[in-house]
């Protein structure tokens, strides 16, 4: 994995993490782990992503469940669809 991909991953799991704290009711968790998926999403460098990965992270901000969970679910996709995932190498 380059450096690229483990922040997107790690987006991709602060999102899961804020969009299953909101569906609780956790409203202060969630709050905290989209507050941290916004600041990860400034380490990202745009230039070397897809174009609709690049729309989709202009688009996250303060959503709902469902919407953070398909953020998050697109940008796990993304990572592994590139190959970026060590557990996909042989």
């Amino acid at each position: 994995m380059n450096d690229q991909s483990i922040v997107l991953s790690s987006l991709a799991m602060d999102l899961k993490r804020a969009a299953l704290a909101f569906w609780r009711g956790s409203t202060g968790v969630a709050q905290k782990f989209l507050g941290e998926s916004l600041e990860r999403k400034k380490e990202i460098n745009m230039k070397e992503i897809d174009p609709y990965i690049s729309n989709v992270l202009k688009d996250i901000n303060n959503k709902d469940a469902e919407d953070l969970l398909m953020y998050s679910i697109l940008i796990q996709n993304y990572v592994r669809k590139n190959g970026h995932d060590s557990r996909l190498a042989p």
